[in-house]
């Protein structure tokens, strides 16, 4: 039960769930709707709303990898928009809207509910230590129907994973575009997608880049040597351990029982296309995370 890919598994399994919240077309109406301004202001409102009114600074630090300036366009502007409240209801509305189109009668299934019980009972397992998002998305209010109850738990089993993806990557030494300029030097995820999702200059990450040739982690052309592999090897280890604890405290069986209710939900999410290619590490990548994709 202690084996660390239990935990990376689970995680490729639920993120699409989770996902929907940001590209899914119901989600950003609704985002509109309260008075945020493009795409990026409904994800950092969204995602940030469960900190409260929180300033730039705590935003950039929370989710690690956005440069900063960019962080800065969409808040504390966003709370000027709309009230938290506000934009917590639109996203918990855009959510159940996107899961019934693309669920359909599904959403009612008694799978959906077991998965959802089962989700909520990890979390409820889970120790809040060191976990800001995790922690502050278990204090949102918890919506009443199952496939909504089920969207906030993976949610918030999300943010544990990505809580413990920034300890790790903190702990090799990596700041926020070296966290990206390491993850492309994988051939993984490419610079295209990467620098311009993040807001880094083409000056902060061919800095970035530089500290990591000086480390002899990347060699002159931005590829990973072997040193470079193993610290990022490391830093994939290490987030699969510090994601576990759910999935220990729940139990092999009803992890495993998990894992069989979820797939087939993430599935038909992917199948409705609204998610982009680039966006889907959980179900396509050996090593990466969600704060870094």
């Amino acid at each position: 039960m202690n084996e660390p890919g239990l935990s990376r598994r689970m995680w490729s399994l639920f993120e699409p769930y989770h996902a929907i919240t940001y590209f899914a077309p119901e989600c950003r109406t609704a985002y509109r709707g309260v008075g945020l301004k493009g795409f990026w202001m409904g994800y950092f409102g969204g995602r940030a709303a469960p900190l409260g009114e929180a300033s730039a600074a705590l935003v950039a630090a929370t989710f690690y990898n956005f440069a900063p300036a960019m962080v800065q366009r969409s808040v504390p502007d966003a709370w000027a928009f709309a009230s938290v409240q506000q934009i917590l209801d639109a996203r918990i509305d855009g959510v159940d809207k996107a899961l019934r189109r693309i669920l359909g009668d599904g959403v009612t299934a008694p799978e959906v509910s077991e998965a959802a019980s089962l989700a909520e009972s990890a979390v409820a397992r889970t120790e809040l230590a060191g976990r800001p998002l995790f922690a502050a998305n278990i204090d949102v209010a918890v919506p009443e129907p199952p496939h909504l109850r089920l969207w906030w738990a993976v949610t918030c089993l999300r943010e544990h994973r990505g809580d413990g993806h920034v300890a790790a990557l903190l702990n090799a030494g990596l700041d926020g575009c070296e966290a990206h300029v390491s993850l492309a030097g994988t051939g993984t995820v490419s610079r295209g997608t990467l620098q311009p999702n993040r807001g880094w200059t083409d000056e902060q990450w061919s800095l970035a880049a530089d500290r990591l040739v000086a480390r002899g982690w990347l060699d002159a052309e931005q590829n990973l040597t072997l040193d470079g592999r193993e610290a990022r090897r490391r830093v994939e280890s290490d987030t699969d351990r510090m994601a576990r604890e759910p999935w220990d405290r729940l139990g092999e069986p009803s992890s495993e029982r998990f894992a069989e209710l979820v797939g087939p939900l993430a599935r038909a999410i992917v199948a409705a296309g609204d998610i982009p290619p680039e966006s889907r590490l959980g179900l396509r990548m050996s090593s990466g995370d969600p704060r870094e994709g």
